[in-house]
């Protein structure tokens, strides 16, 4: 079982985000957020780190790097039973990260609308989001990956269940789910940019 201690949330679609992040704290859950769905959480009173803060490290390059931190990924990254991952987590003084709650910038949406230029189409290019879905995904023994907001119920009804935990053979579904979504979103920018020219 995962015990969730930490969850970083970063969604376009905000849709049950609330509803989830308010159930995590009351398992008392730390999280950690980005631009807008920081503002989304906080303006409910849910308590958040904003990721900035939690790296020591601003957002940059108007926006395009927020969480492309080793602090970010060795959180996410680490296995919790090799003892030489931990040590490392130790060394650095890094903070593990137990779930990572992602969906993807709206390429699709984005390029299908009338008008829209290729420039545009680059910037709905999703880089941290597949970075940190992967990454929850490989790891799922110790990491549960959220990107879908039609599971967050039933994953609150399990964390209720369980104590706050969630099983590894959720994890795993979710991690299967989640590296469909990423060969998706790749398989759109490659249609997209092969029906394109300079």
């Amino acid at each position: 079982m995962i015990i969730i201690t930490r969850a970083l949330i970063s969604v376009t679609d905000k849709a049950g985000i609330v509803e989830l992040a308010d159930g995590l704290t009351r398992y008392g859950v730390s999280i950690l957020s980005t631009g807008g769905t920081a503002k989304v959480l906080r303006k409910v009173g849910i308590p958040i780190t904003d990721v900035s803060d939690f790296t020591g490290f601003p957002e940059i390059l108007d926006g395009r790097v927020k969480t492309l931190h080793p602090k970010i990924h060795g959180g996410i990254l680490a296995r919790r039973d090799n003892d030489k991952h931990m040590n490392t987590i130790i060394a650095y003084g890094l903070q593990l990260i137990d779930m990572v709650v992602v969906n993807l910038y709206a390429f699709e949406s984005t390029v299908s609308r009338e008008g829209c230029s290729l420039e545009e189409a680059i910037e709905n290019i999703d880089i941290g989001g597949p970075t940190l879905i992967r990454a929850a995904a490989k790891n799922f023994r110790h990491v549960v990956v959220v990107t879908d907001p039609s599971d967050y119920s039933s994953i609150l009804e399990e964390m209720n269940r369980e104590g706050g935990r969630i099983s590894e053979k959720t994890s795993f579904a979710l991690a299967k789910k989640a590296f469909c979504l990423t060969h998706r979103y790749d398989g759109a920018i490659c249609d997209y940019l092969n029906k394109q020219s300079l």
